[in-house]
């Protein structure tokens, strides 16, 4: 188990559940539309945010955003010590560095020194794009053992400055490599990990790359915190950083849904069903925070011969018949409901159980 650090009001690390991250697209120095951001982002689930910090206004801004952000705010940090210090004094909520471009040891040390006098963690990072040349030309390229070996020697020069309230992120564009760096990781440091695979792609491949990337992982009970990394809107990457955790049944208070793919025993629109129980799902959202009821799986299956039985272990649903459909739960059979109203009496059945509304 990896120790556990604070970033704000948000633990990571330890017994701590699996934290969502993701980073702003806007220009920090525009504090308006970064605020805005960043509380669509809180909206959508995320749990900490990231923003750039690549001059000394930007350093400034932090300030004003931290007083207004929902969320802990990580400030990102390349080249400039002085704006890691300077974002601190601003109130950030932990700094994300990486030493071998930050400066020398003495302005590290003037880095540490004020995370420690504010208790903010610092996150290390480690990237397959920038590895050091002299661990390229040692392994005869860019491995998993030179991953290592860079993490590595960040860590121990982190910790010669006296400072222990890290978190490590290696991340490589490539998965199998990220996936090898991490098995050499993940018994020989007690750091907490942000795990993620950088410059994933587009919604689409990005979506497959950090999918099997992320999730191989945390099968492997590795890693503390997540981001999916997407060319697009940020507020995607937190929805399908929260889809990978449901799926691995990491999401407390969410609902999982369980859509069969057709075939020629269904009689109902399925495909439009389901859509319309994914929105409904999406919407259930602030009661799903509100009442806290755990981990729900909602099961929305095609055909009445077979979709009881499918659908066995799933808490709610719905099964397809000619026109209409039946509500299940745990593979018994609730009530028959006309194929129009399956949507609403799914939902009604949900709101009745786990938020306590005995309204019709």
């Amino acid at each position: 188990m990896t120790r556990k650090v604070m970033v704000g009001d948000v633990a990571i690390g330890g017994d701590a559940p699996v934290s969502v991250q993701s980073m702003t697209n806007t220009d920090t120095r525009d504090i308006r539309s970064t605020l805005k951001q960043i509380n669509e982002l809180y909206e959508s689930g995320c749990q900490i945010v990231r923003i750039a910090v690549p001059d000394s206004e930007a350093a400034e801004a932090v300030k004003h955003i931290k007083k207004e952000s929902p969320v802990p705010i990580v400030a990102d940090i390349h080249f400039d010590y002085r704006l890691a210090i300077k974002a601190a004094e601003n109130g950030a909520d932990k700094l994300r560095i990486n030493p071998g471009n930050i400066g020398n040891k003495e302005q590290l040390i003037k880095i540490t020194k004020v995370a420690k006098e504010r208790k903010i963690p610092i996150r290390i990072g480690v990237n397959s794009g920038s590895l050091e040349k002299d661990l390229i030309n040692k392994y005869g390229g860019i491995t998993a053992e030179a991953l290592f070996e860079s993490a590595e020697n960040s860590v121990e020069y982190m910790m010669d400055t006296g400072f222990e309230d890290l978190v490590l992120s290696v991340k490589s564009s490539d998965v199998v490599l990220n996936y090898q760096t991490h098995m050499l990781i993940k018994d020989k440091l007690d750091i907490p990990l942000h795990i993620g695979i950088t410059e994933a792609g587009t919604v689409k491949t990005g979506m497959v790359k950090s999918a099997i990337g992320i999730g191989s992982l945390l099968l492997r009970g590795i890693g503390d915190t997540i981001r999916v990394s997407l060319t697009g809107n940020p507020i995607e990457e937190v929805k399908f950083a929260k889809e990978i955790l449901k799926s691995l049944g990491m999401l407390d208070n969410s609902i999982n849904l369980i859509s069969c793919p057709t075939c020629g025993r269904c009689r109902i629109d399925l495909v439009e069903i389901a859509k319309d129980v994914e929105k409904m799902i999406t919407s259930l959202e602030p009661e799903m925070k509100k009442y806290k009821p755990g981990k729900i799986d909602v099961a929305v299956m095609g055909c009445a011969v077979n979709g009881p039985g499918e659908a066995k272990n799933a808490d709610i649903g719905i099964a397809g018949g000619k026109g209409k459909g039946i509500l299940i739960s745990k593979g018994e059979i609730l009530a028959s409901v006309p194929e129009e109203e399956l949507t609403s009496a799914l939902e009604k059945e949900i709101r009745r159980r786990y938020f306590g509304d005995l309204n019709d």
